[in-house]
Formats: C-alpha cells, structure tokens, sequence
C-alpha cells in the first residue's frame, strides 16, 4: 500500500498522544494530501458527514520487520497482564496500522498544498502517514449494543489538571485547553505511581513538565523549544 496523505498536529513524539481518538476533542489537525491524490473531485460528498475514518501507519513504533509476538502487555492493565494482540489496540502488531474516528471540521480545496481537511480529536503524531479516508456512517458504524470485554475495567476517571496562572499565560488559550484536555487523560504508564516523578511531553513546540498525586496532575514548566 502506499500512502495518501499525512496529518500535521503538535506531537511529535508518542508519549502525551490520547490513547483513543475523540478523547481530546479541542485537538486539531490538517490532513495534507500527497502530490498525487491532491484532486479535489475525491472528496466530492465527504462535506455531507461530521466524522471520518483514518486508516493509518503506526510509523513511530513500526516493528513489522522485526517479527511479531502473540501477546501484548496493554498499558492500561499495569504493564505486566498479557493479553492477545488481536484483543487489543497496541501499536505492536503484525501489521502496523490504526484506525481512528474523528470529527471533520472542514474543507479547504483550495491551499498551496492542495484539498486539505480539518479534523479534531485526532490521536495520531506529526507526519503519520495516512492510507485510507472514509465517511462514519452512523446507523452501521455506531452499535449501541456492542459489549467491551476487559476495557470496561480499564477506563480511567480524568485527572484533574491545575495549570498555575503565570504558566497559563504564556501560552494562547486554545493551546492551554488542548493541553488541559490532554494532560486529563493521565499519560503516565498506568504501573507508575510516583507523586515526585517529573513527567515531560512536548507540545506544539512546547516542553510541558508536570507531577500527578493522586487524582491531581500539577503543571510544573512551560518552556518553548528551541526550533
């Protein structure tokens, strides 16, 4: 397969993205077209549905080419409870592909780098490569009656997140809500549980370090990188 398109968002490392796509859904995106599929009349009805499809390449932690094993140790269940590749989402799979539901927020067909869409709650890192784009269909996509097996343990309550003012000011107050929303979903591995650790994810061009005790996560620094 070749790919389509890649999306641009304020990750460009895995640790910080949600786990799940719409979980922050103040996050947003681009989806930039290669050369070669940048003809508007492919997305001609897409305007007609609020979410799509991605069908996407887990670039960041590819391991296709080094085999692949039965069984994964989902974050979620403490690092150490193995359970099947196929009854999980994890990254490390025979093939490395994803799949996330997010919300189209618009179309711009006409862009110095051609049709580009507008997405929000994206759980996909800087520069992924996209394979395939379709519409969510509602009424065979959504099933209410759907059961979740061992996730329906795993769910976590969000964090609440204490940004001090002074911090809050230095960024605009869309990038502090997206931090917010992010940081809620506690990004630690769910096995580490150390009020003093210093934890540190890069946003937007953004060094954000913080601490969690208990059900609170404290932001501690906001730095801008250097380009």
């Amino acid at each position: 397969m070749k790919h389509i398109a890649t999306i641009k968002t304020g990750f460009t490392e895995n640790f910080g993205i949600p786990r799940q796509s719409g979980l922050a859904e103040s996050l947003k995106a681009d989806i930039i077209f290669c050369p070669e599929f940048r003809n508007p009349d492919s997305l001609r009805g897409l305007d007609g549905f609020s979410h799509i499809w991605l069908i996407w390449k887990f670039s960041k932690s590819d391991k296709s080419g080094s085999g692949w094993l039965p069984t994964v140790r989902p974050p979620r269940l403490g690092g150490n409870t193995r359970m099947g590749v196929f009854a999980t989402r994890s990254p490390f799979r025979p093939n490395p592909i994803g799949l996330s539901c997010v919300k189209l927020e618009g179309i711009d067909l006409h862009t110095p780098e051609g049709p580009v869409l507008h997405v929000s709650g994206a759980d996909l890192a800087d520069d992924t490569p996209i394979y395939d784009i379709k519409p969510y269909v509602p009424y065979t996509d959504c099933r209410p009656d759907a059961t979740e097996g061992y996730t329906k343990e795993t769910r976590l309550q969000n964090l609440k997140v204490v940004f001090p003012h002074d911090l809050a000011l230095t960024l605009p107050a869309g990038m502090r809500q997206q931090l917010t929303e992010i940081l809620a979903q506690d990004p630690r591995p769910h096995y580490q549980n150390d009020p003093e650790r210093l934890y540190g994810m890069t946003y937007c061009g953004n060094d954000v370090k913080f601490t969690v005790e208990d059900d609170t996560l404290t932001v501690r620094s906001v730095e801008k990188l250097m380009a």
